[in-house]
């Protein structure tokens, strides 16, 4: 019985190995605007 078992946890095994994966999606990172300037005592 042991070795129905082991088989069949190696077909298992092998069968989620083989299994398509799904690319993983990454977020896109949130870039703040350049700051700009103005001027030597800010915008007055």
């Amino acid at each position: 019985m042991s070795k129905k078992l082991a088989l069949a946890l190696v077909l298992v095994g092998l069968a989620a190995a083989c299994a398509k994966k799904e690319p993983e999606v990454m977020p896109a990172p949130v870039v703040a605007p350049e700051p700009v300037f103005q001027g030597k005592y800010g915008a007055n």
